[in-house]
C-alpha cells in the first residue's frame, strides 16, 4: 500500500450481487468479507468504498436483457468517472460470463489506476451461444486486469492458460471472517453434515452420505444442518436410519458454532464443490473431515485420507469407521487442521496477502 500517512482509496464492485443486497447468499457474504480484509490491510490506511450497486447479471442468456444492462453500465461509467473522488485502485469481485464487469475496466483506465479482480473465471466455451456477448465482455475485463487473485489451484488452470501478457496471478486462499480460531470441539458428539437441501449436486452429496451409512458399525449418530426445496428427498434418504439421524434445520451462525463444538467429525462428500466454506468452519473447530478427493477442495483440506470418487461410498464408510473407532486419531487430525486454518485461512492472513500483492502493483509507474 502507499503507507500509513496517506490513505489508499479503493473502489470495490461486485457485478453479480451487491454486498448490501438484502437476500442472504454466499456471494454477498464473500463480498462483504473481502471488503473487510481489504480495509484491514496491515501497516496501511485504507479507505474502501462500494463504487456502485448496479447489478449486471443474466441468468438465462437473454440478449435483450444484456443490451439493457450494457446501456445502464455505460451511464454508470460516465457518472463514476465524473463524480468519484480520488482513487488509487479498483477491485472487482467475481467477474464471469453471466456477470461480467462492464464498469471497472473503463473507470480504472480513465482514472489511470490499477485494476484488480478477485475470483475471475475464464470461459471460452461460452463465447458461442446465448451468453456470447457477456462472455466476451468477461474475457475482456479479465484481460484488462493488472492482477487477478484466484482462490484455488483449480481456478488457476484457465487463468494461466489465458493470461494476458505479463498479468499477475496471485493466490488468495479462501478464508474465514475471523481473527482467531474458535473453541476446539470436544469430538464427543454425533457426526455432522452441513449442506443446503436442493436438487443437483447437494442432493447428490446427500445420496452418497446415505449410501455410506449403510452397514456402518457401532452406535453412531449423525446430525444434519440445512434446509431447502429437497428437504423431503433428503429425509427419505435418511429414513432407513431412524433415530440415528437428526435434522437440525437451518441454524444461525452462533447455533451452528455450538454444533461444531461438539461434533465428532465432519462428513460431506463435496460433489462439485468449488471449495466449500463449511470445510473451513469445521476444521477451525478441530473436526476431522471425511470427504472425497475432489479438485475444488484439495486447497482447503488438511493433509489426510480422502478417498477417490471412483471408490464410491464403500471407501467413505471405511474412513468413517476408522475415525469413529479412534478418538485419538480424530484429535490428531483435528489439531493439524486447526494449525492449517490459523496459518492460511483466517482474515489476517488474507489481508496480508492482498496487501503485499497490491502494494507491488501500486508502486509500478502507470
Amino acid at each position: 500500500m502507499t503507507g500509513a500517512a496517506t490513505a489508499t482509496r479503493i473502489a470495490f464492485y461486485a457485478p453479480m450481487k451487491s454486498p448490501r443486497h438484502p437476500v442472504p447468499s454466499g456471494d454477498r457474504e464473500m463480498a462483504r468479507n473481502l471488503m473487510a480484509i481489504i480495509a484491514a490491510v496491515p501497516q496501511a490506511v485504507v479507505e474502501i468504498d462500494l463504487a456502485t450497486e448496479l447489478k449486471i447479471f443474466d441468468k438465462h442468456g437473454d440478449a435483450a436483457l444484456q443490451a439493457r444492462l450494457r446501456a445502464k453500465a455505460t451511464q454508470e461509467v460516465s457518472r463514476l468517472i465524473q463524480e468519484m473522488p480520488r482513487l488509487d485502485l479498483w477491485v472487482t469481485y467475481h467477474n464471469y460470463y453471466k456477470a461480467p464487469d462492464l464498469i471497472g475496466p473503463q473507470v480504472a483506465r480513465a482514472r489511470g489506476i490499477p485494476y484488480v479482480q478477485i475470483e475471475s473465471t475464464r470461459a471460452l466455451r461460452r463465447l458461442k451461444g446465448p451468453w456470447a456477448g457477456f462472455a466476451q465482455s468477461a474475457h475482456d475485463a479479465a484481460d484488462a486486469a493488472d492482477l487477478i487473485f484466484y482462490l484455488t489451484a483449480n481456478d488457476l488452470i484457465t487463468l494461466e492458460r489465458e493470461r494476458y501478457h505479463d498479468q499477475q496471478l496471485e493466490l488468495l486462499p479462501p478464508f474465514l471472517p475471523m481473527d482467531q480460531l474458535p473453541a476446539a470441539s470436544s469430538l464427543s458428539g454425533p457426526m455432522l453434515s452441513v449442506g443446503m437441501m436442493r436438487p443437483g449436486d447437494k442432493l447428490a452429496s446427500y445420496q452418497i452420505i446415505a449410501d455410506s451409512l449403510r452397514g456402518l458399525d457401532g452406535d453412531w449418530r449423525l446430525q444434519i444442518v440445512g434446509d431447502g426445496p429437497a428437504r423431503a428427498d433428503v429425509a427419505a434418504l435418511m429414513a432407513p436410519f431412524g433415530h440415528r439421524v437428526t435434522f437440525l434445520g437451518e441454524l444461525s451462525r452462533a447455533d451452528l458454532a455450538q454444533v461444531y463444538a461438539e461434533a465428532s467429525l465432519f462428513f460431506w462428500p463435496g460433489v462439485n464443490e468449488a471449495f466449500g466454506m463449511v470445510y473451513l468452519e469445521a476444521q477451525s473447530h478441530g473436526l476431522p473431515v471425511v470427504a472425497q478427493d475432489r479438485p475444488g477442495m484439495r486447497d482447503i483440506l488438511a493433509p489426510g485420507v480422502y478417498p477417490d470418487v471412483a471408490q464410491g461410498a464403500g471407501a467413505l464408510r471405511h474412513r468413517l469407521q476408522t475415525l469413529l473407532h479412534s478418538q485419538q486419531l480424530r484429535l490428531d487430525l483435528g489439531t493439524q487442521a486447526r494449525k492449517m486454518i490459523a496459518k492460511t485461512h483466517l482474515a489476517p492472513a488474507a489481508s496480508r496477502r492482498f496487501g503485499a500483492a497490491t502494494a507491488r502493483l501500486l508502486k509500478e509507474p502507470r
